[in-house]
């Protein structure tokens, strides 16, 4: 039996990756780093903890990581969240998982005051029960914290929970502790790599996933 889903949002609830990777690349190339656009993106998912090492060299991190944390923020905010919308069917996904008795937790990367944000955009705060952020955790995905930290705080072991995200980091992040995971292709990631990372079903979107409610892991508990 399923208590609880666990979920992303950015590029699983609303389209945001794009602009994630955008806001990461043009801070990169502030300080003088050269990125690319699909560079960036194929880290989007992981928190600045775990992306910035990526492209940063270990003799400059401890100098510019809190000024690259806050250039990318206000350019982020700046910029790009007036930009984000909805992925179609987000928050009638939403509505049908809490008609079926689960519980809602969001488990995600982002700030607390950007999820805030997002819960608006999608129309979802009457929705959800509990939220795990990057605050919560020492370590963002794909090391399992913020699934470990929204567990504890609904009361759920991970064998009754499926999480449900967009990137591979958020299936292997899960697959460490037990918990199922549920892909969607919205993010940008191919259906083969989140199979490849762990996840037991990938569906298009938040749609089409609601449209085949009853024969996934959250409808069909029997």
């Amino acid at each position: 039996m399923i208590e609880v889903l666990l979920s992303d949002i950015d590029g699983t609830l609303v389209d945001s990756n794009a602009l994630h990777a955008e806001a990461w690349r043009r801070t990169f190339e502030h300080f003088g780093i050269q990125v690319r656009m699909d560079e960036a993106w194929s880290q989007i998912g992981k928190g600045g903890d775990k992306l910035i090492p990526v492209f940063v060299k270990e003799s400059d991190r401890d100098r510019l990581k809190k000024e690259i944390e806050e250039f990318r923020k206000q350019v982020f905010h700046r910029d790009y969240m007036p930009r984000i919308v909805s992925f179609p069917r987000s928050r009638e996904l939403f509505a049908r998982v809490k008609q079926s008795g689960t519980k809602i937790v969001l488990a995600t990367s982002s700030d607390k005051e950007d999820v805030a944000t997002y819960k608006r955009i999608i129309g979802i705060e009457d929705l959800v029960d509990e939220e795990a952020t990057a605050s919560d955790a020492k370590e963002s995905k794909p090391e399992p914290d913020i699934f470990s930290v929204a567990l504890k705080k609904v009361g759920v072991s991970a064998d009754r929970a499926v999480a449900f995200g967009d990137t591979p980091y958020d299936a292997e992040a899960a697959c460490k502790i037990g918990i199922r995971v549920i892909g969607v292709t919205c993010g940008g990631w191919k259906r083969d790599d989140l199979r490849d990372a762990g996840c037991m079903e990938v569906y298009q979107d938040p749609a089409d996933l609601l449209l085949h409610f009853e024969e996934s892991q959250l409808g069909n508990q029997r």
